[in-house]
């Protein structure tokens, strides 16, 4: 028997064929994985397992650069041989801008255990396991085997915190290097925020992790010989995640409605008209058919009818920044109201099975519109889809346009040169450009250069050095649309010292898996209070951009999930927005701009039935659009707190 598979059969056999006394004759066990962002080789962890006189030793290292930044990350774990905690020890990054510092040890049954500078002392669980959310792959293959050597049980507590909930997902045939692999599936949720799909070879080790990191981009971590593989087993966890997502979402989800009317509510129809109170909307095949004063508009016999009396009903939200890395997304945006996103940059492979299968109805969430990512060569560069020539320029174009894609995204390593030529192509095809001014260009040059959207205000306030008054002309003239992302900024800037609830009041609701990550947003107190006057820049020239009449869409880019679009909006009437002005930001003008104004944006007939029904009058304070009571979508009226629920969210 070969020395992992004899390992791997000794653990699985610890608890029901007495083999523990062999297991100290056991060689050492050594491994390594490739590690990927967006489909792109970024670094690797390496890893060693071996006996340690009555106990197992782990260690390892784990590395990246991502987009010029590097990553590191150390654990040690021992561990009886029985795989249960004795001590855990992981310290470094998980991202670009978050880090870890978590040490258990295990004693007596009791857990001393230190995360950062906080000590503290608590039981421990039966059958616990220790681990650490983002944890490395190696350690994520200790816990299924763990899991596998105790029965399989339907979750495994963990120290420091939490519990992994491991299901069994199937098998799948992958091919790489001319060789076609059998590998288990497996779906782990409670380490990091919402599920990660992971797959083990038939020795029981770890073949092939597919997550997101602790900024919520895509992270994969994959043996070497299956390296040919990534874009298959992308696309496989996507699937599989949001048929697993539509299991959970079945006992939540509503029957749609054939015939729907929500009556007695104040259309907040955002037209331009006057509200209307006491109307009627009927909603038929996922269609308003007819909007107005009670007076005016028949409920059709039949109809299912929502009762909205003293509340107020607007069009669904968009959300012009999104990132829908992984399928928990998709619940959490509807919870929040967002009936629409624009996906500005993301796997092809994993965003493409997301998207049909939540317009099939296999899966759960907003509809998407998707703008493909196109970066330049070199060692800022993120993702594989990369385009140094104008040639492959316009193959990249194409393929993008082929798929169904709406825009492109340029990320900021793209060349003048190749700029202008995914332009053109782009433009040829009836698509717009969206995306990052890139390295060695302001924002003039680049919408010379044919970029139709410019994502981040950053952009704007370092062009703005050079003259905000041509600034303010050249957007203007060129019909330039602003996503200013202000809710990440903001998130950014604050200092560490400043709770994040003080603006914020969402992160109280948040994924226990998630409060350590978001929780490290922020500047320290030497560098905050520059972060704070960029910021403070970043929301005048916004304002001044929306009051020459450059339009402005809103967006999150993924700060505090759910929760950030409302304070995007909210940052907008900082900015000068009256509160109709800022709604608008968020339904009106993003359905203008992406050319689905005829069928999205305002409630008239024939567009589509994506309505929210709110608590109070966002017109009298923006903050309101966070009071959701009801948000409806193909005919479907969803409660949002089960959405918030089914992934972990209170809400």
């Amino acid at each position: 028997m070969k020395p992992i598979a004899r390992w791997a059969a000794v653990v699985a056999a610890v608890t029901c064929c007495g083999l523990l006394a062999r297991a100290a004759d056991d060689p050492a066990e050594s491994g390594r994985y490739t590690l990927f962002k967006f489909e792109q080789a970024i670094g690797e962890e390496r890893y060693e397992i071996k006996p340690d006189g009555d106990l197992v030793a782990l260690t390892s290292t784990f590395a990246f650069t991502d987009r010029g930044t590097p990553v590191s990350l150390s654990t040690t774990a021992t561990l009886e041989r029985t795989l249960a905690p004795v001590h855990f020890v992981i310290k470094g990054e998980t991202a670009r801008i978050t880090g870890i510092d978590a040490e258990v040890s295990v004693a007596g049954g009791v857990a001393t255990i230190r995360e950062g500078r906080a000590t503290r002392t608590a039981r421990v669980p039966d059958g616990a396991f220790a681990l650490s959310g983002y944890a490395p792959p190696s350690m994520q293959m200790e816990l299924m085997r763990y899991w596998a050597s105790h029965g399989r049980p339907a979750s495994v507590p963990l120290l420091p915190q939490g519990s992994a909930r491991i299901e069994p997902r199937g098998r799948d045939e992958v091919t790489a290097a001319g060789r076609t692999i059998a590998l288990d599936r497996f779906s782990v949720s409670g380490v990091a925020w919402g599920r990660e799909t992971i797959w083990l070879d038939e020795t029981g080790r770890l073949a092939a992790l597919i997550g997101v990191d602790a900024e919520f981009d895509h992270f994969e971590a994959i043996k070497p010989e299956l390296e040919a593989a990534v874009p298959q087993l992308v696309a496989r966890a996507a699937s599989d995640g949001m048929a697993a997502m539509a299991e959970t979402a079945a006992a939540i989800s509503p029957a749609p409605s054939r015939v729907l009317a929500i009556t007695g509510g104040t259309i907040l129809d955002m037209t331009g008209r006057r509200p209307i109170p006491g109307g009627t909307v009927v909603v038929v095949d996922g269609r308003i058919t007819a909007a107005g004063p009670a007076a005016r508009v028949t409920v059709p016999a039949g109809a299912v009818v929502l009762d909205a009396a003293g509340k107020f009903v607007m069009p669904g939200l968009w959300d012009m920044h999104a990132h829908f890395e992984q399928v928990e997304w998709g619940p959490i945006y509807l919870a929040a109201g967002v009936t629409t996103i624009r996906d500005v940059g993301n796997e092809f492979d994993f965003l493409v099975a997301v998207r049909d299968a939540v317009a099939t109805g296999k899966g759960i969430g907003p509809r998407m519109l998707l703008a493909g990512i196109i970066d330049g060569p070199g060692p800022n560069g993120l993702g594989a889809i990369r385009a140094a020539t104008a040639e492959e320029a316009r193959r990249t174009v194409g393929r993008y346009h082929d798929a169904g894609f709406d825009q492109i995204k340029i990320y900021s390593s793209v060349s003048p040169a190749v700029l202008r030529a995914i332009a053109a192509e782009a433009h040829r095809l009836g698509m717009t450009v969206t995306g990052h001014v890139p390295e060695g260009m302001n924002a003039l040059t680049a919408i010379d250069a044919g970029l139709d959207q410019i994502n981040h205000a950053q952009y704007l306030t370092a062009s703005a050095a050079g003259g905000a008054d041509s600034l303010v002309a050249a957007l203007k003239r060129h019909k330039t649309v602003i996503d200013p992302t202000l809710a990440l900024y903001e998130l950014l800037a604050r200092p560490t010292t400043q709770p994040i609830e003080s603006f914020e009041p969402g992160i109280r609701k948040v994924a226990r898996e998630l409060e350590t990550p978001l929780g490290g947003f922020g500047s320290s107190p030497e560098v905050a209070p520059f972060r704070q006057r960029q910021f403070d820049d970043e929301v005048a020239i916004v304002g001044r951009l929306h009051r020459a009449g450059v339009p402005v869409v809103a967006g999150t880019d993924q700060s505090v999930p759910g929760h950030s679009l409302h304070r995007e909006i909210e940052l907008y009437v900082k900015a000068g927005f009256s509160p109709l002005e800022a709604l608008k930001a968020a339904t009106v003008v993003p359905a203008q701009v992406m050319g689905k104004f005829s069928d999205s944006g305002t409630i008239e007939a024939g567009k589509r039935g994506d309505l929210i029904v709110l608590d109070a009058n966002p017109l009298d304070d923006v903050a309101n659009t966070r009071r959701i009571y009801r948000v409806i979508t193909g005919g479907r009226v969803f409660d949002p707190a089960p959405l918030w629920q089914s992934v972990g969210f209170r809400p």
